[in-house]
């Protein structure tokens, strides 16, 4: 990242890095402004520009950080996830180069009058959500307008400045200073959202909420919780999104309403314990969904889920992405437990999680033990503390295994999970 920052405006027929002509200005949002581009071969493009020169500088870092993370998850190979290209700098700012999808997004499609085909809509958006949600990722800002239609009709999720947490409670102020509203869309949050304590780790199930929102909208034109034309909406609709209490009447009386009815009771669960856990959960109950077969395959799992030598954490998201731990490495002597927290000069842990942006995670915050009878390893949330409390001492934001949380019981856990503490995923793998 330049030091120096300044103000970049592209014009039509600018010219980025000798590759790139611009042809088009496609949006504008608080942060960034987003331009139709083609290379030297004529073949289009979408490049999105962060207006680094109107943010302080106290929080630039930050919000370079996870642009870069965004440019990483546009990476993942799914062909329902918006394709990242390349990325560079222009006068200290930066930018992604990315697929362009001339159907434009998903509330313009709907909006238009034409006929929408939603079991293709749902089927794509949630292999594009399971593709993110395999690697450590949660999308958190679902909603139509970050659906983009594809040159092959296909769907696709973008947007992903805000993909797994990092940073997501960061207060970012405006140019006066003033904070701005939390992250998100206030009609697709679920209720935990607006938890102190839950908003401390946000799990797959937030997308499954959002989803289920999205759907309703879709099918209905209208929102599950009631109106939301302004702030003054906002009290009585969250109210009644903490109760459960969606518009199911105007669903049945919806043409096709109804197939999508026990989709959407799972997906808009006020407890996020009660809601359907996983993408694999919710695929079964779109309806139709026999005759999208073909669309139902991911891609061959990026990592080896076989047990030949031990078990490893793999850092998905946080301030040490990709770094990993092979848990039978880590043990000493005949002991079988490994302690995980944050790094603290002051704590000892097997695991020390690097948090330097935030203190989401506990400093004594988990305990990992191979539990020989049942073969496998098992997570608890909390440690023994017989210096400070002299007994069990859990963590502040709670320790969780996909979308369930543990406690000090303990829950197993295998290849292919994600372990959530604070803002830092780590996939569990096989080597």
């Amino acid at each position: 990242m330049s030091s120096v920052v300044e103000r970049c405006s592209l014009a039509i027929g600018d010219t980025v890095d000798g590759r790139y002509s611009v042809s088009k200005i496609l949006g504008e949002g608080s942060f960034g402004k987003v331009y139709a581009v083609r290379d030297n071969y004529g073949q289009q493009y979408a490049l999105k520009l962060l207006k680094l020169w109107e943010v302080p500088s106290d929080i630039r870092e930050s919000l370079v950080a996870r642009f870069d993370m965004e440019f990483e998850t546009g990476c993942i190979d799914c062909e329902y996830l918006v394709h990242s290209l390349s990325h560079g700098f222009l006068s200290g700012n930066p930018y992604i180069v990315m697929e362009f999808c001339p159907g434009g997004d998903l509330l313009n499609l709907a909006e238009s009058g034409r006929e929408v085909d939603y079991t293709k809509v749902a089927t794509h958006v949630l292999l594009g959500l399971k593709a993110l949600h395999s690697r450590g990722k949660v999308h958190r800002d679902l909603k139509p307008e970050n659906v983009l239609v594809k040159a092959n009709h296909d769907f696709a999720l973008t947007d992903f400045g805000i993909s797994g947490d990092r940073n997501k409670r960061m207060t970012e102020r405006n140019i006066m200073g003033k904070p701005k509203q939390i992250f998100g869309t206030y009609a697709y949050m679920p209720p935990e959202q607006l938890n102190p304590r839950r908003d401390a780790t946000v799990l797959p199930t937030t997308d499954i909420f959002s989803f289920g929102v999205m759907m309703f909208q879709l099918l209905t034109g209208e929102l599950p919780f009631g109106r939301l034309d302004g702030e003054k909406d906002l009290v009585s609709y969250m109210k009644r999104g903490k109760r459960g209490e969606w518009n199911k009447s105007l669903l049945m009386t919806t043409n096709g309403g109804s197939e999508w009815g026990t989709l959407l009771d799972g997906c808009l669960h006020p407890d996020f314990q009660m809601r359907l856990q996983t993408i694999d959960n919710v695929l079964p109950l779109v309806p139709q969904l026999r005759r999208m077969q073909k669309s139902v395959t991911l891609q061959e799992k990026d990592f080896q889920t076989r047990i030949i030598n031990g078990v490893l954490l793999r850092i998905m998201q946080g301030e040490e992405h990709g770094k990993i731990y092979k848990l039978d490495h880590l043990l000493r002597g005949e002991n079988s437990i490994l302690s995980m927290g944050r790094k603290d000069e002051g704590i000892y842990n097997d695991i020390a999680i690097v948090e330097d942006n935030s203190c989401y995670i506990s400093r004594k915050h988990c305990t990992l033990e191979l539990d020989y009878e049942i073969g496998s390893w098992i997570i608890r949330d909390g440690q023994w503390d017989k210096d400070d409390t002299g007994g069990w001492r859990r963590s502040t934001n709670g320790t969780y295994v996909n979308s369930k949380e543990v406690n000090a019981s303990g829950i197993a856990f295998s290849p292919g999970d994600i372990i959530s503490i604070g803002d830092t995923k780590l996939r569990v793998e096989a080597y």
